[in-house]
């Protein structure tokens, strides 16, 4: 092959360094010249990944940007392709057709770093500029700072109300359609709040009392309702207590009351009550020292510390020195970092209080079986970061040389001054942002190298992508193209034309992703138990427990005989659906997107498709492995539900959960892959791309769906989940009994959560009950048990509508709760439990005497499963879906 000059095929991130990144795929065989010797490419070298330049001796470090972040495990030659054992694992996974070293010849070994306070000199702040910026923002009241948007936030103050808020936005559409100065009516849902004694409860509060006074925000309504571990009570004296400027925005707190279609009458009523005075907001001129930007990562890649990376540093800067301040956040994706990071710090006690953060974040992940090394994804590793190590050092490129550390906070912590700032927080994209906004951020710098996508609601997001190759394919979803830097432009000349875009969008240009119509939030999750010791106190094998119990079934043989006596033919098809699975998180909104394209144009009409269904959910990325394998079985399940005529998996494309992940996990189940449709946001041309082929992929798989046949089936030959809220009611507990009892005798299903209420009944179900795990599909009849690692309504919903069952029965104590987007949710209570104004709500109040309750039931199970009956929760739209992570899944 002929000699190829290294700056055509190679970068060096900094000087001295003994290896360089390929920017472009090299073949085995190429000979590269770099310093007037030439060498050659021992195995291809993809692009992004590393190859050695200088001889590296074994046990020596391999080192970039002048820091180690691997040792040799034998002598290493010019042109050796750099690979661990983890690259090489996560290669073998791709469809990837190159031929691989055999061995490693690297391994990862983390220092632990060291401060020297002897020798520890405070630096110097950045000097400010001479002639201070101004950009176009809102001037807010309460010393709440300046807007660079004006939003009509809804806020659920736990996840029992995101539902609701969702509703009530689409309600109040025409609000910033009709309003120039309004610029969005943005809820916000989220998964926590809703178990009790959540151990995120603090940091919770913070960021829900960040997000309500946030100087985006022209207006706020607060929702909560009867349940939950935070309630506006709390959220009002928690922000009054600790000094939050409520009483300079405008804001209600609300609660829901008297049902859920006459809470959103009263809520949309209050909400419009507010548009003069929002929409009278006016931009002025605001001094760039009001702008505080989030700097963020997602999708990372090999490039994003040598271009994206440090063009979003030097905007950072900039604002910094025009008074201003920055946030760089995620704890654990700074592990390795820690020399860079402490290169110029404000003093010896922020310092510290830096290392003191990684530390407690280690020692968090440790006490849950995990380890916060282990933070980088599959796409990571394809895109050329080996490991934590040089993830974390490119990752610290968002802090400039010329800016100092200059204070630690906790997540969602106000900032309060000036300065370059880092915020504890998980790896986790979304999670990590949400905690910035609250602190104050009201701009985003998001640097991406795969192309991620995601957007916050009321805060825009200026997406800077690695590599021209990428911007190329995803220009409708970036803003700003960082691989000019790497195709020659100077940084300096980059970093002045996207400071000058910065202000720009900060003074109501939208953003691309603004444009794109989707936004998520996503505060950081819960953990369920402080720890493996605490998990196993609680008695982690409570499965095994169940099997001991031997409840007695035989006073029901009789009721069971009489109700399955009873005529419920069921002639109608199944119900069928079109189902967009989203591998993870960050897909959710495009698969959202799909679906409702796809109903709205009758895609599938003719062959009896109802509806499409899109899988919503938080997971996938951004969390330890125990975790990330409960989504993966769960959304599994979900592709073989009986209703799914149809399913497409959409992966975002740098999640942990890829297509590829789920393919290999498929095939070993003895799954078919080619049965499934499969779309890829950042491979198939961003956000409009893989709407146009999932669109395309349903038309073809559903033209040769076969038209619905009837079936000669009964009611107690379905499938039927059944739980409860709370502990319910004799009465109510024996009833739900000889129901279970009657289908179970009749060939069919019942499946419950294995610490359900009704388990603790006198009268119990079945002696000899199958074991299912969380979200575990099953297709055998009888009545099955269904481990339930949450206390989470949605979460425990999620998982028993993932094992196949046709409906759902819960009883409802109290007030009701959400449904599904899949399976129907039939809620009943009795009028003693039911509380005020809530009848409209549930599909079926009980009335003594309490002899007929199981046939009632019966006969509503059965309009529902024949079509002629539609659940209340649905009909409304309060609908919610979540994967738990289990009892010691954690954010990374």
């Amino acid at each position: 092959m002929a000699t190829v000059e290294f700056d055509s095929i190679g970068r060096v991130a900094e000087a001295g360094d003994n290896v360089a990144v390929a920017i472009r795929d090299l073949p085995a065989g190429v000979s590269v010249r770099l310093d007037g010797i030439c060498f050659e490419i021992d195995y291809t070298v993809l692009e992004g990944h590393r190859f050695a330049i200088r001889p590296i001796a074994a046990d020596q470090p391999l080192l970039s940007w002048g820091l180690p972040f691997g040792y040799a495990t034998r002598d290493i030659r010019p042109g050796a392709y750099l690979c661990n054992e983890s690259i090489l694992a996560a290669l073998s996974a791709r469809d990837i057709d190159i031929a691989l070293p055999s061995a490693p010849n690297f391994t990862d070994r983390i220092a632990s770093y060291a401060l020297d306070e002897a020798r520890f000199q405070p630096a110097p702040a950045s000097p400010l500029v001479e002639q201070a910026r101004t950009f176009q923002g809102y001037k807010r009241a309460g010393g709440r700072g300046a807007g660079t948007r004006n939003v009509i936030v809804l806020l659920g103050v736990t996840s029992r109300t995101g539902s609701f808020v969702r509703k009530l936005a689409e309600r109040l559409q025409d609000l910033p359609a009709d309003h120039a100065n309004i610029d969005a009516v943005a809820p916000v849902a989220h998964t926590e709040g809703a178990t009790p004694h959540p151990h995120n409860r603090a940091l919770l509060l913070r960021t829900l009392a960040g997000f309500m006074v946030h100087p985006n925000v022209g207006a706020v309504l607060a929702v909560d309702d009867d349940g939950g571990a935070i309630d506006n009570r709390v959220l009002e004296a928690y922000m009054r207590d600790h000094g939050y400027p409520l009483d300079g925005v405008r804001h209600r707190f609300f609660s829901l009351a008297g049902g859920f279609q006459a809470s959103l009458d009263r809520a949309e009523e209050l909400v419009r009550a507010w548009t003069d005075a929002v929409a009278g907001e006016r931009r002025s001129a605001q001094p760039v020292s009001q702008l505080k930007i989030a700097l963020q990562c997602g999708g990372s890649d090999a490039f994003s510390g040598i271009s994206g990376n440090p063009l979003a540093s030097w905007v950072a800067r900039e604002i910094i020195r025009n008074g201003g301040a920055a946030n760089l956040a995620e704890t654990d994706e700074l592990i390795g970092a820690e020399p860079y990071m402490l290169q110029a710090v404000r003093d010896l006690e922020t310092a510290r209080a830096f290392l003191a953060t990684v530390e407690r974040f280690k020692a968090w992940a440790a006490r849950h079986g995990t380890s916060a090394e282990g933070n980088p994804s599959g796409v990571n590793k394809l895109r050329g970061l080996y490991n934590i190590t040089l993830k974390s050092i490119g990752a610290a490129r968002k802090r400039h040389p010329d800016v100092r550390l200059d204070s630690v906070i906790d997540y969602g912590a106000p900032m309060h001054d000036p300065g370059f700032y880092f915020m504890d927080s998980p790896g986790n994209d979304l999670e990590s942002i949400a905690g910035q906004v609250a602190s104050g951020c009201n701009l985003i710098a998001f640097v991406t190298g795969n192309g991620s996508i995601t957007n916050f609601p009321f805060a825009p997001t200026i997406k800077i992508v690695t590599t021209s190759e990428r911007y190329k394919r995803l220009a409708a979803d970036m803003d700003v193209n960082a691989g000019a830097y790497l195709d020659g432009a100077p940084m300096d000349e980059l970093g002045a034309e996207t400071f000058e875009l910065a202000l720009t969008i900060a003074s109501g240009r939208l953003s691309v992703g603004e444009m794109a119509g989707h936004a998520q939030v996503q505060i950081w999750r819960d953990w369920q138990v402080d720890g493996i010791d605490a998990e196993r106190s609680e008695d982690r094998t409570r499965i095994e427990r169940i099997e001991r119990k031997e409840p007695d079934l035989q006073s029901l043989d009789l009721l069971a005989d009489e109700l399955r006596a009873m005529p419920f033919p069921l002639d109608e098809p199944a119900t069928r659906v079109g189902l967009i699975v989203p591998t993870s998180l960050c897909s959710g909104q495009i698969a959202q997107i799909a679906a409702r394209r796809l109903t709205q144009a009758g895609v599938g009409r003719e062959q009896g498709i109802e509806r499409f269904v899109a899988l919503v959910h938080t997971e996938g990325c951004g969390a330890s492995d125990m975790a990330t394998e409960l989504s993966r079985e769960t959304l599994i399940s979900y592709l073989r539900h009986p209703s799914a005529a149809r399913a497409l998996l959409l992966e975002h494309g740098c999640e942990k959960t890829h297509n590829d992940d789920f393919r290999n996990h498929m095939l070993a189940m003895g799954m078919n892959p080619d049965a499934y449709g499969w779309v890829s946001i950042q491979a198939d041309g961003g956000i409009e791309g893989a709407l146009d082929k999932t669109e395309a992929w349903f038309a073809g798989a559903l033209a040769s769906l076969p038209a619905p046949a009837a079936q000669n089936r009964d009611l107690w030959s379905r499938r039927v989940g059944v739980c409860s809220i709370g502990e319910p009611p004799d009465a109510v507990g024996r009833a739900l009994a000889v129901l279970a009892a009657a289908i179970v005798g009749g060939g069919g299903a019942v499946v419950t959560p294995e610490d359900d209420g009704l388990l603790t009944q006198e009268v119990g179900l079945l002696p000899k009950a199958r074991l299912l795990h969380y979200g575990e599909f099953s297709e055998q009849p009888g009545f099955q048990l269904m481990d339930a690692p949450t206390e989470h309504w949605v979460e425990r919903l999620t998982g028993l509508a993932a094992t196949g069952v046709d409906a759902v029965i819960v009883y409802a104590d109290g007030e009701p709760v959400q449904g599904h987007p899949l399976v129907p949710v039939l809620q009943v209570a009795t009028t003693e439990a039911l509380g005020s104004g809530w009848a409209e709500d549930v599909d079926l109040i009980l009335a003594h005497p309490s002899e007929g309750w199981p046939s009632e039931v019966a006969r509503l199970l059965h309009a529902t499963l024949a079509g002629t009956y539609t659940p209340v929760n649905a009909r409304e739209g309060n609908v919610d879906f979540q994967i738990t992570r289990g009892r010691l899944g954690i954010s990374l």
